[in-house]
């Protein structure tokens, strides 16, 4: 039996709670229990396109809260840089590189993380790439080049660790979305084009999995100065006004996506998929701003 008031909570994902419906009885304690559910201890996480940008956040925010993480991309050295700092929060890691553009090798990811750890609980598709161009006179290998990478490298990656999470009857996949999936932006269809298509799939393969135990859902951020579009947003006109439309004027800082990302992974989101959770300042709901 629960304490007065206080939540029982187990890592199946199965939540009771005990009210006495007197709000005296409700304390700080308690409070804090219910803070479990957003704790990933014991959980494996894999972060594709984990070692820069967001997602090198995301996987450092993921091993703060508990789990072991694999972050992985092509470069050797920035693996290698990511999981010394993981193992320094005292979480269990791998040193594997991995290109979404090679179905081969992110199976062998796959395969090392079920060998190293047993399972795989979370997986996070953070790679992408993107380049300004004008749409009528985009070139078709490039347009493909961004499709391939942002779109069909995260169907690769949901198809290999999905398959796993639906036999061992638990997972939360998480895809990086944009909020260019939702809006018009100047010069960047193949990108936006990508993102869309992220989202119609996080939505699809959601339904498709809903009754297995594995949650889909995606992450949208707004403006956040990366690798990839640093040069694009940073002391330009095309920056300038994009601040100029967040109501908070202003760009995401990159540990603001990390809590939506637990979230999604966490017990707590545990009756939600086929979500978009936009992380953006208010860029989306904005009207007039003044």
């Amino acid at each position: 039996m629960c304490g007065r008031g206080r939540p029982h909570y187990s890592r199946s994902g199965d939540r009771r709670y005990n009210f006495t419906g007197d709000r005296r009885y409700f304390s700080q304690e308690d409070a804090l229990a219910g803070l479990e559910v957003f704790d990933l201890s014991g959980r494996v996480a894999v972060v594709v396109g984990g070692t820069t940008g967001l997602g090198r956040e995301i996987a450092l925010g993921f091993a703060a809260a508990g789990a072991d993480v694999v972050a992985t991309s092509r470069r050797g050295s920035q693996v290698d840089a990511i999981a010394t700092e993981i193992e320094a929060l005292g979480r269990r890691t791998l040193r594997i590189t991995s290109d979404v553009l090679d179905r081969n090798s992110i199976q062998r990811l796959h395969d090392a993380v079920i060998e190293g750890f047993g399972k795989v609980d979370i997986l996070v598709n953070s790679a992408g790439t993107t380049r300004k161009m004008s749409t009528l006179d985009a070139d078709e290998a490039e347009f493909s080049q961004i499709m391939e990478t942002n779109l069909t490298g995260t169907l690769r990656a949901c198809q290999i660790f999905g398959r796993s999470m639906v036999a061992a009857h638990y997972g939360r996949i998480i895809n990086i979305a944009s909020i260019t999936a939702f809006r018009g932006f100047y010069q960047v269809a193949p990108y936006a084009a990508s993102k869309s298509a992220v989202v119609s799939m996080t939505q699809t393969l959601a339904i498709e999995l809903a009754e297995t135990g594995v949650n889909v859902n995606a992450l949208a951020p707004g403006v956040f100065p990366t690798d990839i579009n640093v040069h694009m947003v940073e002391g330009t006109p095309r920056g300038n006004e994009l601040k100029m439309r967040t109501p908070m004027h202003r760009f995401g800082k990159p540990h603001e996506i990390v809590g939506p990302a637990i979230f999604l992974a966490s017990e707590a989101a545990s009756f939600v998929t086929g979500e978009v959770i936009v992380v953006d300042g208010g860029f989306l709901a904005s009207g007039v701003n003044c």
